[in-house]
Order: C-alpha cells, then sequence, then structure tokens
C-alpha cells in the first residue's frame, strides 16, 4: 500500500478479509492449524507451501499486525513479539555470537542496561556503554567486532535526541548494524530506518497500544534480518498473542491523531513547568532551551508525550509531589491516554546501580510525566497543586 499515506495505511495496511466478509480485523483465536491431506501439512512444515503452521510464528493476526507496523515504520517486514523486552531478546539472541560487541547509549531503559549486562555478557558478548551523543566515543567505541549499536531517541527519560544518521554511519564503516528504539516517538512521529537505521525496535505495550492494556513488541527490519528474528521465533517462542496483536492493530489507527493530542499537552505542560520555581530543570524536546531542541525538530514530525523534570530538594521532595497529585495515576508505565507519573531512580530505573545511575544522570529529584490527553488545563492543575506542597 506504499500508494497510499499513513493516516490510510494505519488504517488500511495488511488488511485480510476471510470468507465471513468482517469489515474489522478478525481475531484468529487458535493455537494450530488443520489441513486437508498429510502432504498439505508437510508441505506447510516444511516451508515448501505458504500457509500457517503454529501460532508460535505464524498467525493471522499477527500478521496483520505486523504487516501494518512495518508499512508505517517504512520497512521491509517486522515480527511481533510478547513485548518490548521479548523484542530485545530476539534481537541479541538472533545476531549474536560470543566475542561479539554492542555498542550501546548507556541513556537507556534500566530492564534494557540489565538485560545487556547479565545475559548477553553471561554469553561471551562484550557491552560497552557510551554517552548518547558523545559521537567520538560511539566511533571509538565501534570496532570490526562490534555486531549492532543500540540507542533510544528520544531517550527515556531524560529526552536526550541522537542523531540517526550519524550513528549510522560510524556503524556501518565497521560494518555494524545499527537498531534504533523509538517508542517514544513511534513510527507516527520519526522514522529511523529513512534515517540510517537497519532496525527499529518499539514496544507497542506503550503508545502504540495507547490505552495500557496489553504487552507487545516488535522488530522492523529488512526480510533478510526478519526472516533470522522468525527462525529464532520458531524455536524460542516469544511471540505475541493473536488477542494483544488485534488490540494493537486497532491502537494504530488513532497512533498518529493521539500522538498529535500528546505532543500538545505535554508541551504546554513543560511550558508551565519550565517557569515555576520548585522546578530545576524540564527534560522536553518541544523546549526552545533544550540541548537537542534543533534535532528534534528536524528528525522528528513532533515531540511526543513524555517528559521529565527535576525538583528541588532530592527524593524527599520528589515523593512529595508524586503523592500529591490526584488526577494522575502513580505507574511505570507510559503511553496511555491517562496522564502517568513516576519516581525513576526508584522504579523504571530501581534496578540500577547507583554509579549506573549516576552515569545515565537518573537523579532522585527527577519525575517523569507521561502526559495524557486528559484536559490541559486539569493536567496542569495537578502539577500546579502538587507542586505546591513543597512549600508547605
Amino acid at each position: 500500500m506504499s500508494e497510499f499515506k499513513d493516516a490510510t495505511n494505519a488504517i488500511r495496511a495488511g488488511a485480510r478479509q476471510t470468507q465471513e466478509q468482517e469489515n474489522s480485523e478478525a481475531i484468529f483465536m487458535t493455537s494450530s492449524f488443520a489441513y486437508s491431506s498429510a502432504e498439505e501439512a508437510a508441505g506447510k512444515f516444511s516451508g515448501n507451501e505458504e500457509g500457517n503452521v503454529y501460532s508460535r510464528f505464524t498467525n493471522p493476526t499477527v500478521e496483520q499486525f505486523e504487516k501494518r507496523l512495518a508499512t508505517l515504520e517504512k520497512g521491509e517486514a517486522a515480527i511481533a513479539t510478547s513485548s518490548g523486552m521479548a523484542a530485545l531478546m530476539t534481537l541479541a539472541y538472533s545476531l549474536l555470537s560470543a566475542g561479539d560487541r554492542i555498542v550501546c547509549s548507556r541513556n537507556i531503559f534500566g530492564s534494557t542496561t540489565k538485560f545487556f549486562n547479565a545475559y548477553t555478557r553471561k554469553f561471551g558478548v562484550e557491552v560497552l556503554y557510551v554517552d548518547a551523543t558523545d559521537y567520538a566515543a560511539w566511533e571509538d567505541s565501534i570496532n570490526d567486532n562490534t555486531r549492532f549499536c543500540y540507542f533510544e531517541t528520544p531517550s527515556n527519560p531524560l529526552y536526550e535526541v541522537v542523531d540517526v544518521e550519524r550513528v549510522a554511519a560510524l556503524a556501518h564503516a565497521k560494518g555494524a548494524l545499527l537498531c534504533v528504539d523509538t517508542v517514544l516517538a513511534t513510527p507516527a512521529l520519526q522514522n529511523p530506518l529513512t534515517q540510517g537505521a537497519d532496525i527499529v525496535m518499539q514496544s507497542a505495550t506503550k503508545f502504540i497500544d495507547g490505552q495500557g492494556r496489553c504487552l507487545g513488541g516488535a522488530l522492523i527490519s529488512s526480510q533478510a534480518l526478519v526472516n533470522e528474528f522468525t527462525a529464532f521465533m520458531r524455536s524460542a517462542g516469544p511471540c505475541m498473542s493473536p488477542f494483544n496483536a488485534w488490540v494493537l492493530l486497532n491502537g494504530l489507527e488513532t497512533l498518529s491523531l493521539r500522538m498529535t493530542a500528546h505532543s500538545s499537552n505535554a508541551l504546554k505542560l513543560a511550558q508551565r513547568l519550565e517557569n515555576h520555581p520548585a522546578v530545576e530543570k524540564v527534560n522536553y524536546g518541544g523546549l526552545p532551551s533544550h540541548k537537542y531542541h534543533e534535532l528534534a525538530k528536524r528528525q522528528q514530525k513532533d515531540f511526543g508525550g513524555l517528559l521529565s523534570f527535576v525538583v528541588k530538594g532530592g527524593r524527599e521532595s520528589a515523593w512529595k509531589v508524586i503523592n500529591s497529585v490526584k488526577l494522575m495515576s502513580i505507574t511505570g508505565n507510559l503511553g496511555d491516554t491517562k496522564t502517568l507519573v513516576t519516581h525513576p531512580a526508584t522504579t523504571t530505573h530501581g534496578r540500577l546501580s547507583d554509579e549506573e545511575k549516576a552515569k545515565a544522570g537518573i537523579t532522585e529529584g527527577l519525575i517523569r510525566v507521561s502526559v495524557g490527553l486528559e484536559d490541559i488545563d486539569d493536567i496542569i492543575a495537578d502539577v500546579e497543586q502538587a507542586l505546591g506542597q513543597l512549600t508547605e
């Protein structure tokens, strides 16, 4: 459906009508598929005939989600997984061998750091961390053994923005791949595959779902790489359920509209926070004062719905603000229609050591807000009354 625009593809791409002539996507809630003969079964299982084999790696509903997401990401193909972390595991275990190196930004999701440190290193893979925007460090760290480079842009929760084309050129010069986690932007706001990346990783649990209903992840890339990921999926099985694929298919239909609204609300909240006397710093790419504002403008269509800010007084003040909210939900998730707030140092990044937190910029006074779709005046009023508790 390359002749259509993104808003159309978000609703129509991957559509597969059955003999029942349904207009809405069907859910194929089946673990296996029945054949008319032993010969047909043998042909499907061997791959000599196209068709469904087993829902661990072939399911029509999951396939619809994969095709629609690949279209929106401007990729050749996609593979859906049971969660964002399952996508990361699929990436790592499909591509890495003992002796390989990963060069990774240290400004990433805490569980990603834990996975690389505890499990990829366990199997003889070297993991090097660099500051996300230190391009000299990227260049110095990428060697001939580097299998892939990995970073988030924008990053969670500090909203650091990495120049995708620049790191892609450094990686490709050494024969390495580049994987970009663009969960905060989603395909509605950024397409790293058009900017030099080889692989995009998504946690569909976040903005793609948009309502905090289910888990899901995906890798989007060339058909050849997705075939490698599928081989791992067939053996290891971190697959997406048909029901979750159906939910996420519906999430894609409204993704662009929601991301525009999230971005509008987040910018207004960031502007208000920037002038609040209890706030030391606001991390949001939509602010002209933000260090990466111009790069974000160049790479992204808009700035998204996640921001963070630092309050004076460290953890005690941060917890006081969080405990004082009335409208927002206190949770470690992000990307919902509801506004969500959390203290990264003790939740999303709580498994990191103090040294790792310090290097990643996760301070005790940092508060993260996933700005939802409630009325912005109500969101701002809730944050301001919560910050007001610091002066009482």
